[in-house]
């Protein structure tokens, strides 16, 4: 990415944000309690797309130019955010604004869909600004990755409505992310997820089988949501997670604050897809003694190398649904279609 998701997240453990003292269980009152889940309806390449940018902007225009050409060769209508291109630093404009647009988009009966067209950094400040009652009443496909974990999380918590880990508007969209794309949204496939024949970074981290509800994101993302009421509950779910340019010990802290706000003690799954250019450097431990230090010891099924990721093949995943994962296959399965 342009932008280095380090910049803005190296300060913010929870000691940096004065949470120290927060217990693992001190914001669950404060979470809404979602009964049940909400399917929005199905789309095919011919329907309306939304186009938002609710964290940073698109800076080169002739690469938000390519990214419509794209989109339109696919099929795609598209309709712009008012502040979709709207620039204020690393921003996409301002937090108002990048709310309204999120919301405008579910309210307006002419869009199917609702793709962000990149990460970035600043989907947390919007949270407390989204009226969850709107987005709630007009359920519909939201669709990006990265910093869009905190809306995946927020909107599943607030309202129960799945929505989907895959790409962004100026994604790479190759055959195979269009592949998983089209299944899940389009062919309302309960699709299973196994590794092309030529990864050879995948290994398993604990044997086994687990089946619980699909949740997680950017690691980084979550970490910072922690202490918030915007996370759902994490019991028996099977966690998932990505990164990109973060360091090992970076990632060692993260894992830790999970698991030290017990998050890691209750998941019955574990799934890292891919950290792209995380070096371990000098003196430092890599990523597999890592997990093997971290995961390894939740006796729970858990694999790395999963095509979830900031590189080009990227699968979409149904935030919410129960899925079933094989640690030793290094596969998983979402048990329901995600569509209507």
């Amino acid at each position: 990415m342009s932008l280095s998701r380090k910049q803005f997240l190296k300060n913010t453990s929870l000691a940096s944000l004065g949470l120290v003292g927060l217990s693992k269980n001190s914001c669950e009152e404060e979470k809404t309690e979602v009964n049940e889940l909400i399917l929005p309806n199905a789309i095919s390449w011919g329907s309306t797309i939304g186009l938002i940018a609710p964290a940073s902007p698109i800076y080169d225009a002739s690469q938000f130019d390519e990214m419509i050409i794209t989109l339109k060769s696919l099929g795609f209508n598209l309709k712009l955010g008012k502040h979709v291109q709207d620039q204020y630093g690393y921003l996409a404009g301002s937090d108002e604004d990048r709310a309204a647009d999120l919301v405008d988009m579910f309210k307006d009966s002419e869009i199917d869909a609702i793709l962000c067209v990149r990460g970035g950094w600043g989907c947390n400040r919007i949270l407390d600004l989204i009226d969850y009652e709107a987005i709630k009443s007009n359920p519909k496909p939201l669709i990006g990755f990265s910093d869009i974990t905190s809306l995946h999380n927020a909107v599943l918590s607030k309202t129960g409505l799945v929505s989907f880990h895959g790409p962004v508007g100026k994604s790479d969209w190759n055959d195979f992310t269009k592949e998983s794309f089209e299944k899940v949204l389009i062919k309302k496939e309960k699709q299973k997820y196994s590794l092309p024949s030529n990864q050879a970074d995948a290994f398993t981290i604990t044997s086994g089988v687990a089946e619980g509800q699909l949740l997680g994101g950017n690691l980084s993302v979550l970490v910072a949501m922690m202490g918030s009421e915007y996370l759902p509950d994490f019991t028996n779910a099977i966690l998932f997670l990505e990164d990109v340019g973060e360091d090992v010990y970076r990632l060692d802290r993260m894992l830790t604050q999970l698991k030290l706000n017990g998050i890691l003690d209750v998941i019955s799954g574990f799934i890292f897809g891919k950290c792209t250019n995380c070096d371990a450097g000098a003196n430092s431990l890599t990523l597999p003694q890592l997990l093997n230090d971290t995961i390894k010891p939740l006796k729970i099924p858990a694999f790395y190398g999963a095509m979830i990721s900031h590189e080009e093949l990227n699968i979409t995943i149904p935030v919410g649904l129960r899925g079933r994962m094989d640690a030793d296959n290094k596969s998983f399965e979402v048990l329901s279609a995600a569509v209507k």
